[in-house]
């Protein structure tokens, strides 16, 4: 769907990252890379947040996974709703950086099979999400608590790196925003 709030025309937010402005301090979200899934004027917006790796694999997190090509996937913390849900996504690079396929919301046999059919393929889950009411993200652009970005190979190619990803994406959006991402957090105790 298409949000009209501050912008002349009409933006597509489905499929976007939205990066944490440096001034964000909720702990939800401080430093965060979310990607868009899905938003609509009337439904809201859901997305994950894709640099917060927990550490740990599928089979670490459930050993029923172990039985499974997906196991060894690495787990994110997606957001702080519906924690104890899992989501699956699937992506590859078709043409290195300039050409790209996500599989998102996935079910384990899709998993499966991208997996068994694709040797460049990568799976990756996430515990919970990240949801907007109706307006409630126009409000938070509008208010500049967010920065919009497109999807891009530097994202996906360094979700592991926690704040790494979101520090190098959002720098190179300006360099206001640089000068802010590398500030230190307590400028006081220097």
């Amino acid at each position: 769907m298409n949000v009209t709030s501050r912008f002349k025309q009409p933006v597509l937010l489905s499929g976007s990252v939205l990066l944490s402005h440096p001034s964000l301090r909720d702990p939800n979200f401080s430093k965060t890379v979310v990607f868009l899934s899905h938003h609509s004027e009337s439904e809201g917006t859901l997305g994950v947040v894709l640099n917060r790796p927990l550490e740990k694999t599928l089979t670490q997190m459930d050993k029923e996974f172990a039985k499974l090509s997906i196991g060894d996937c690495p787990v994110y913390d997606g957001g702080p709703v519906d924690k104890d849900k899992l989501i699956l996504a699937a992506w590859d690079w078709k043409d290195k950086e300039h050409s790209f396929r996500l599989h998102f919301g996935i079910d384990i046999t899709k998993a499966e099979s991208l997996i068994a059919q694709k040797k460049n393929i990568h799976v990756a889950s996430f515990l919970g999400h990240s949801g907007w009411s109706p307006g409630q993200l126009e409000d938070e652009l509008d208010a500049n608590t967010w920065v919009l970005s497109s999807l891009s190979f530097q994202i996906f190619n360094h979700i592991d790196k926690k704040s790494e990803c979101w520090r190098s994406t959002i720098s190179s959006m300006s360099d206001e925003l640089r000068l802010q991402a590398n500030a230190p957090e307590k400028p006081w105790r220097n």
